[in-house]
């Protein structure tokens, strides 16, 4: 039986022992971004268990997930469709001499949904796809300069890494960076770069972490895709952490802006590993002409979930109806600390939404927040942008805005007892 959170005692637990196992046999006991998640104390880092929309710890702790496994889980943890049709081909094989049928099904599936794309290709992790892009703008139009925002995550690999330890200045030489949103900013970019100009690559919304999110303006957007035009160079337009949760069409649909390439992972397969990379018959020839590959990346079993993942994401709108629970939970969180009498900052999409408090420059009151609200069973992130997935209904929103109650009064006794 699974304990609730708040039963649990300071006991030893399966957490601390894992960790300890880890802590001799893998480097730091954890590595990237769960190394730099900043996750608040209490915040358990081994897992067992999880389904729709609930996780379970190694010490047999519930919680609402609004993490999502950090953005791949859209449809709820193991949904069954998705999990049948893995299965099923599972039960054929996974890892041929080549690529299934399903891989050109699911190209054309990626052709059929998304407008600018007039093609696709597979990867098995958001840093393969942006990659992918960028080498291909690069080969499509003969140059080297890559604007990329300041800020902007990408991946982990040596040319786009927030880290830069083990990283050459070489490797990032041709980065010219500008600020998102800021049209002066990104036109001042592009003059620099000049006729070496090879792409304009930019996220779906601004996503950094520890800020406040800010989706992108007409006027971005479409200055983007002018300059892209004049220079002949590719705008890319990374998808990796927010496509099919705003628009399974593509993020920008919505603002008349297409990309020539966009890069997808997360979301697109429901938790297995998979990316992809769209683009338009612009650069078809330059992405035949480019050595991008990876032991894994014909794997059918992940291109069957994708496939299922895409057909129920379109059939039952899964971003209307995550949009329409980001509201809800937006909402609720609002009126809790409108009743606290603190001020907090909501920011993003509903569907991916980020909650900040006001006057807190070390997160001291959104890590009281979120560690009170994770005892009482809702497992939120005081940095970092949340996600929600198909599987969160009203009955679950209400539940974890119960527990951030809880957070609010540990926010109201911290800012009681810094008063004194």
């Amino acid at each position: 039986m699974t304990q609730p959170a708040t039963m649990l005692s300071k006991t030893p637990t399966a957490d601390a022992a894992l960790r300890a196992r880890a802590a001799r046999v893998v480097p730091g006991g954890m590595w990237g971004h769960l190394n730099a998640a900043r996750l608040p104390e209490g915040y358990p880092q081994f897992f067992a268990s999880a389904e729709g929309c609930r996780i379970r710890d190694v010490d047999g702790r519930e919680y609402i997930d609004f993490m999502c496994s950090w953005g791949p889980v859209l449809l709820g943890h193991r949904h069954p469709q998705v999990e049948a049709a893995a299965q099923a081909q599972a039960a054929r094989g996974d890892c041929f001499n080549g690529p299934g049928e399903v891989m050109v099904d699911l190209a054309e599936d990626f052709v059929a949904m998304v407008p600018h794309a007039d093609w696709a290709m597979f990867q098995k992790n958001g840093g393969d796809a942006t990659t992918a892009c960028v080498t291909i703008a690069r080969a499509g139009t003969g140059r080297r300069k890559v604007l990329v925002a300041r800020g902007a995550y990408h991946g982990a690999l040596p040319w786009c890494s927030p880290v830069v330890a083990g990283i050459t200045s070489e490797d990032r030489a041709h980065l010219v960076h500008f600020d998102y949103n800021d049209v002066a900013s990104l036109q001042a970019a592009a003059a620099e770069a000049g006729n070496d100009l090879a792409a304009v690559l930019v996220t779906a919304f601004r996503h950094d972490m520890g800020r406040d999110l800010e989706l992108p303006t007409a006027e971005f957007a479409k200055a983007a895709r002018a300059i892209c035009d004049a220079a002949g160079a590719a705008l890319i337009i990374d998808e990796v952490r927010a496509g099919l949760r705003l628009d399974l069409r593509g993020s920008w649909e919505a603002l008349g802006v297409r990309p020539d390439l966009a890069a997808w992972s997360k979301a697109i397969a429901n938790g297995y590993a998979l990316a992809a990379v769209t683009g338009n018959d612009r650069f078809r020839e330059a992405a035949t002409k480019v050595f991008v590959t990876g032991s894994f990346w014909c794997g059918t079993v992940a291109m069957a979930a994708a496939r299922a993942t895409l057909r129920i994401a379109r059939e039952t709108d899964v971003p209307g109806h995550i949009h329409a629970m980001g509201l809800r939970l937006r909402e609720g969180l609002a009126a809790l600390a409108n009743r606290h009498g603190i001020a907090v900052r909501q920011s993003g999409p509903p569907q991916m939404p980020l909650m900040l408090f006001e006057a807190d420059p070390e997160v001291r009151k959104g890590r009281a927040f979120c560690s009170a609200a994770l005892r009482h069973g809702a497992f939120f992130h005081p940095q970092h942008n949340m996600f929600l997935s198909a599987a969160h209904g009203p009955a679950d929103i209400d539940e974890a805005l119960q527990a951030a109650e809880q957070g609010f009064r540990a926010v109201r006794e911290l800012d009681a007892r810094a008063a004194r």
